[in-house]
């Protein structure tokens, strides 16, 4: 006899839906054979699958066992085809009804006394199963709220393999998850670091202000003890909240890499801060079977290089691509797959090796021959990738003793979002969302300069060799300020600070 199951894999990003086909012969020497190019932990699944079924209380069929894994030509991967398999075999032994599988979908891993075990990857698959019209969807207990935020779609929590086959066949039904609102979903947020608890740096909290609004990317320079750091680890706490979509988008890479554990959703944009050894593979991914790096993990959130000359170059240098289209594509024999990146990089660097180049009041030891090989670390053209440079130079004693409270995240944060709204108006019928992403026919499109700030650009680029880029970026930068200033146009004053943020020529 013959059965047909529905599970569900990940290519990427992306879900897939998987047919699972088993025929159980009535004749033949008793196997279990597993074919639709399986990895060695899909083949295991036929001894975990026996012994569940077992230990369950149910008899596996005394016959070969053919169990296909449909469309053959994708290799498929994982535990998850553990549940399936079991369903599939049990159905074509009569001992579940075949017309309860219709319009379901199965996940999950088995244990040797028939409990499911979670899986990765959910996200996706169940997001696919929504698009595919399919109602139902079987998963582990653990997994189960993953898919909890999708419409029309029923997930059920499986304990253990007894009860799913008592709700097959209508002698003890199941209740589906309860779906959960987005609203519920909001939370109050805390911070590690509030702006009220940083001494002075006006112009790098200005700075910040304006990569948060705009989504642009900022290098802290300066001494160390400056405070560039507890900027850094400062600035989740002026971004606005993530979006429904957002959230969906930075869950399902979470999901596909295990890392969601309790959570279920990401639901405060990712801040993500590598150790300096990093390799480049952990930061732009890839690997014999490729994963999300640091660059896709921190989509939608800040990706935070301290010590950024640290870094390898040639790790750095990996860096360009994701910064200039928001995605990174991985490359191997077997095909290619597209993550996305859209991340702020926020980069904090000392001017030199020792830190006190330019130290108003302790003298630098570099040899100049080393401070050059130094700054040659990072490259013009990655450079020329970040919006905003500012320099941080060592706190005043007046501000460090102070007792004068500054300005609180939430105050900023709400600037920020004022802005964020401009520019979600601005292109709510584009695949873009902040001034930070718009290429040059956008600029053209949606930036409108002043006659006077026209002619400041004008200036800028003769006295000050703008590049393209460089020319664009500006503008973005001043339509960023002019947003944040509630005005329509640019004006000059606005061009005027954003052609203060340029990477100072050494």
């Amino acid at each position: 006899m013959l059965a047909k199951v529905f599970s569900g894999t990940t290519i990427g990003l992306e879900g897939v839906l998987i047919e699972v086909e088993v025929d159980v012969a009535g004749k033949g020497f008793p196997s279990l054979t597993i074919v639709g190019l399986p990895d060695k932990a899909v083949d295991e699944a036929k001894d975990r699958v026996r012994t569940a079924i077992i230990n369950t209380g149910f008899e596996i069929p005394d016959s070969r066992i053919t169990v296909n894994l449909a469309p053959a030509n994708l290799p498929k991967e994982g535990s998850s085809f553990d549940l399936p398999i079991a369903i599939g075999i049990l159905a074509a032994s009569g001992m579940i009804k075949k017309e309860a599988l219709d319009n379901s979908l199965f996940l999950g891993e088995l244990s040797l006394e028939g409990r499911l075990r979670p899986v990765t990857g959910v996200m996706p698959v169940a997001i696919l199963a929504a698009q595919k019209k399919i109602k139902n969807l079987f998963l582990p207990i653990k997994n189960t709220m993953e898919a909890a935020l999708i419409d029309d779609l029923d997930n059920f929590p499986v304990f253990d393999l007894a009860d799913l086959i008592l709700h097959l066949n209508g002698e003890k039904l199941m209740l589906p998850q309860e779906r959960i609102s987005w609203s519920s979903l909001t939370k109050n947020e805390e911070y590690e670091f509030d702006f009220l608890d940083i001494k002075g740096q006006e112009q790098a909290k200005r700075a910040m202000m304006i990569a948060a609004a705009g989504f642009h990317n900022l290098h802290l320079k300066g001494p160390p003890g400056a405070g560039k750091t507890m900027l850094s680890r400062a600035l989740p706490s002026i971004l606005p909240e993530m979006d429904k979509d957002e959230v969906l988008e930075v869950s399902k890479i979470y999901s596909i890499c295990g890392l969601l554990k309790n959570d279920f959703f990401v639901r405060c944009r990712p801040f993500r801060s590598p150790h300096h050894t990093i390799s480049r593979i952990g930061l732009v991914g890839g690997g014999t079977k490729p994963a999300p790096g640091e660059v896709s993990l921190a989509h939608r959130g800040v990706l935070f290089l301290d010590e950024f000359p640290e870094f390898p170059r040639s790790v750095l240098e990996a860096l360009r691509q994701p910064l200039e289209d928001g995605r990174v594509t991985i490359s191997r024999a077997s095909g290619s797959l597209t993550f996305p990146s859209r991340f702020l990089l926020l980069a904090a660097s000392n001017p030199c090796p020792c830190g006190y180049l330019g130290h108003p009041k302790k003298s630098c030891r570099c040899l100049p021959g080393t401070i050059l090989k130094y700054k040659k670390r990072i490259s013009g053209p990655l450079l020329d990738r970040i919006d905003l440079h500012v320099d941080v130079p060592p706190v005043e004693e007046e501000k460090l003793s102070s007792f004068e409270s500054g300005v609180k995240s939430c105050k900023v944060r709400e600037r920020v979002i004022q802005a964020r709204e401009k520019q979600r108006k601005r292109f709510q019928n584009l695949p873009i969302k902040t001034n930070g992403e718009m290429g040059s026919a956008e600029v053209r499109k949606y930036c409108r300069l002043t006659d006077k700030a026209v002619d400041l650009l004008k200036q800028a680029i003769s006295r000050l060799s703008l590049s393209a880029r460089s020319y664009f970026k500006t503008i973005k930068i001043g339509q960023t300020i002019a947003d944040l200033d509630g005005q329509d146009k640019i004006e000059a004053n606005f061009i005027a600070e954003a052609l203060q943020y340029r990477a100072k020529e050494d």
